[in-house]
């Protein structure tokens, strides 16, 4: 299975199984309690889905590793590529 059909398939499933407890489909003689935790049960998954994300992000950001070996290098292409385009005739 794509990754895309496993996504869809659980996003099904707790979209399934929300509906399930919100409108009392199957008579399961829930508590009403039960609904009305369940009814903004999205609202409360996005949210915390988009915290998730932001910390991901930031945690990526000030984790994230300098590469001086390789800034060097590309400064040192950049040197030879601007004395090679002198060499044949473009100024800069």
């Amino acid at each position: 299975m794509t990754k895309l059909v496993e996504w869809l398939f659980g996003v099904s499933v707790v979209v399934a199984v929300w509906a399930l407890v919100t409108f009392d489909l199957l008579d399961l003689s829930l508590p009403q309690t039960y609904r009305e935790v369940a009814w903004p049960m999205p609202l409360y998954l996005l949210v915390s889905f988009g915290c998730y994300s932001l910390a991901t992000v930031g945690y990526r950001v000030a984790t994230f590793n300098d590469c001086e070996e390789a800034a060097k290098e590309l400064q040192q292409q950049i040197k030879e590529a601007k004395e090679d385009l002198r060499k044949k005739g473009l100024k800069m």
